[in-house]
């Protein structure tokens, strides 16, 4: 009973992988070991060294990588790319390669065996360099060598044990043949089941998508789900969306549109933590409206980061001269970023990331993104969604005033994806449509949303020319336009009389 009294609640070793914290409360348990599966490419064992490069750059633990499968200088070698200098680390005494990979030769079974001479190496480089954290990657290729699956799994809970014994926080790797059949290939789960993650590689719409699930962690509660992840040249990052609070600040300072009359409809201007969408049909006039948005920022000497998905920078620069706008000058001044990209050529939790990396390196005001709903067509609906909420959840974080455009999938208008899942969590919203009136297209612009304050509830007539976007007076006896199906109304003789005079 004393020994049961004395127990203490579970301690967390914390990774310093991005995000894992979060789902895991706090890392992983300490003085255990947790299993890591994955089929080939899903991120293992990129994973299980930035948990030891983490943990001695960041947390000051020296650490053992036992490998089964890669020679070290391989190793060393395929991870420079990410900076980090694992080699460095070793001449420093904190990091200590074991090379367990089979011999080129065949491994001839004459009898029963055991693990005791790679348990004393493990032993003895845990010991050299004090290390606190172990991994063994891949545990799998033990069954590749000998046909006796049984002693195999009895010799890994024997490594287990000793690792528990030594009180190291430990990582073992394994594979799996399919992203939703058994845990492992063979097995190993049975042995080293306390703590289960595992790493996803799926091909879902011809796109490829990473993601992690922590499977369970005996003794603690852990985030429930699959979560998306990425691997870039600084290692792995997740991207749960329950690491997100509505904790973010509000102001009643406004900034301009850029537009006179748009100020004016929108009483005032847009609060300046605010997410303005601009959604309308190809060609209605969202691009001239985030030039616009764009340009006042610059003359009032605000940083602005601009994203476009659907046009090249020189498109830009041509479009916006031919409003009256030149966009070079604050280029050059550094108040202008543009970085255009096609959005195949990345997924959506790596444009995520690009585009947090912009913000943190460029620090800019205003952001504009061109567009939104180019995004959709490089993932499912789920995938968008999360992305959505990531983007507007970071940038309302940095307080970044940032302006979306959305193109509606008919010239009418019409149900837009895009719009179903931004448009509660945007603060503006402008619908830009097409109106037909007596066979003549005419534009019409409306704010239909504007958190936090009042704003003008007509469907107001506007044109462009080549100094810009010029808002006019409301529809008169026209219906629907909201809807993409507009209609006139029917008229008395005194009212078409009256309406003749306006």
């Amino acid at each position: 009973m004393d020994k049961l009294d004395n127990l203490q609640a579970l301690q967390k070793t914390p990774t310093g992988i991005e995000g894992f914290e979060h789902l895991t409360i706090g890392g992983l348990p300490k003085g255990r070991t947790t299993l890591l599966v994955g089929s080939s490419g899903s991120g293992k064992t990129i994973f299980a060294i930035e948990f030891l490069y983490r943990g001695i750059t960041q947390f000051n633990r020296s650490g053992v990588f036992v490998t089964f499968e890669e020679r070290a200088p391989d190793i060393v070698r395929n991870v420079k790319s990410m900076h980090w200098q694992l080699d460095e680390l070793v001449r420093q005494g904190q990091l200590l390669f074991v090379d367990g990979s089979p011999e080129l030769d065949p491994v001839e079974e004459t009898g029963s065996y055991d693990l005791s001479g790679l348990i004393i190496q493990i032993k003895y480089a845990v010991e050299k360099v004090n290390a606190k954290l172990v991994v063994l990657d891949s545990i799998g290729s033990l069954f590749h060598q000998f046909n006796n699956a049984n002693i195999i799994r009895r010799e890994i809970f024997r490594i287990t044990e000793v690792l528990k014994e030594m009180n190291v926080t430990a990582i073992m790797t394994a594979e799996r043949l399919e992203e939703y059949g058994p845990i492992s290939r063979y097995g190993i789960e049975e042995f080293v089941a306390d703590n289960v993650i595992v790493l996803r590689n799926v091909l879902h719409q011809e796109k490829i998508r990473r993601t992690i699930q922590i499977l369970k962690v005996r003794g603690s509660s852990h985030a429930q789900g699959e979560f998306p992840i990425t691997i870039s040249d600084s290692g792995i990052k997740i991207l749960p969306l329950s690491a997100i609070q509505l904790q973010q600040e509000s102001s009643d300072n406004r900034v301009t549109t850029g537009n006179a009359d748009l100020d004016q409809m929108t009483s005032g201007g847009i609060f300046h933590d605010s997410i303005f969408l601009v959604s309308g049909p190809t060609g209605s006039g969202k691009t001239l409206i985030s030039t616009m948005f764009t340009a006042a920022a610059c003359k009032n000497k605000e940083r602005v980061l601009l994203l476009a998905y659907e046009e090249s920078r020189d498109q830009l620069l041509r479009n916006a001269r031919s409003w009256g706008i030149d966009f070079e000058p604050w280029e050059n001044d550094g108040l202008l970023r543009i970085v255009c990209t096609y959005p195949e050529t990345m997924g959506l939790e790596d444009h995520l990331l690009t585009v947090r990396k912009e913000i943190e390196q460029f620090r800019p005001h205003r952001l504009v993104m061109d567009s939104i709903s180019a995004m959709e067509r490089v993932a499912s609906v789920r995938n968008f969604r999360e992305f959505v909420i990531g983007l507007t959840s970071y940038v309302k974080k940095e307080r970044v005033c940032s302006l979306f455009t959305s193109t509606t999938p008919q010239l009418s208008g019409g149900e837009s994806i895009t719009e179903a899942h931004i448009s509660t969590i945007t603060d503006v919203i402008a619908l830009l449509r097409y109106v037909e009136v007596r066979g003549v297209m005419r534009r019409g612009i409306a704010i239909i949303k504007m958190r936090g304050s009042q704003h003008e509830k007509n469907v107001r007539e506007f044109n462009i020319d080549g100094q810009g976007l010029h808002v006019g007076l409301p529809f008169k006896n026209v219906d629907n336009i909201i809807l993409g199906i507009p209609a006139r109304t029917t008229l008395s003789e005194v009212e078409q009389l009256g309406d003749m005079f306006e």
